[in-house]
């Protein structure tokens, strides 16, 4: 059974929109674990346009396994080194980004990967980098000592994204670009287990879209965030997350 780590930024989102201190993220991540998460995703970032500071001093005390989302800077690994979450997940990050764009390159900024690596290793916190299914960025994250990578999603998310005149449960074509993508993410993942990395995936997974994701061999996690949201708009947080779990136990993979 694949793990679902569910992401509880857009609850800060909605926070944030009125700088008040309702919907709580905390309690909402109560809700996901009582529901059947196994862990819990909330990304810090440099603008603080969501998850706040307290947030993740709050969210470390509290839930089982955190997984903090964060940029490889000094101040960030100071953050995670003081909480000391389950887990990091290193990403990119542009201010003027709605949502992350792609994959970390861990190519070219391999020096300080190595070095924010080792810190949370020191700490005691287990490392995973977002990477795009690209085996160049896959050698390198196995070079810096990360335990996990989590494959960036994005691509085959947006090949499969449902037009708004169609209906909600219309069955999910996959188009050429979309096959290409998941035959992307599939020699991805067995290479990163060839390499002796566990692996994750996560950005634009859906209700609908998920049986490509599942295809994607030897998965540990599946981050999921925008659409429990989305989807808990009309049924409640616990019967969206308890929705996705449902879909992740009973639907065939492609």
């Amino acid at each position: 059974m694949i793990n679902l780590g569910v992401n509880i930024d857009h609850i800060a989102t909605i926070r944030q929109a009125r700088r008040g201190v309702r919907p709580d993220p905390v309690a909402f991540a109560l809700d996901a674990e009582r529901a059947g998460a196994w862990g819990i995703t909330a990304h810090l970032r440099e603008d603080r346009r969501h998850i706040q500071d307290s947030d993740i001093e709050r969210l470390s005390k509290t839930v089982k396994h955190l997984n903090m989302e964060m940029a490889v800077t000094d101040e960030m690994v100071r953050i995670a080194c003081a909480n000391r979450p389950h887990s990091c997940c290193l990403v990119p990050e542009k201010r003027e980004e709605l949502t992350t764009e792609g994959g970390l390159d861990v190519v070219s900024s391999r020096v300080k990967v190595e070095k924010a690596i080792a810190q949370l290793h020191e700490a005691g916190i287990v490392v995973s980098l977002f990477v795009d299914p690209d085996f160049e960025q896959l050698d390198a994250a196995h070079a810096c000592g990360a335990d996990y990578v989590e494959l960036h999603t994005g691509a085959y998310a947006n090949y499969t994204a449902v037009d708004l005149d169609s209906p909600e449960d219309a069955p999910l074509i996959l188009l050429h670009d979309a096959t290409l993508e998941i035959e992307r993410l599939r020699g991805a993942a067995k290479h990163a287990i060839d390499l002796g990395l566990r692996v994750n995936a996560g950005h634009g997974i859906d209700y609908r879209n998920l049986p490509g994701i599942l295809s994607i061999p030897d998965l540990c996690e599946l981050n999921i965030g925008y659409s429990i949201v989305a989807r808990a708009l009309q049924c409640g947080f616990s019967t969206a997350v308890s929705e996705m779990l449902f879909l992740m136990k009973n639907v065939k993979s492609f």
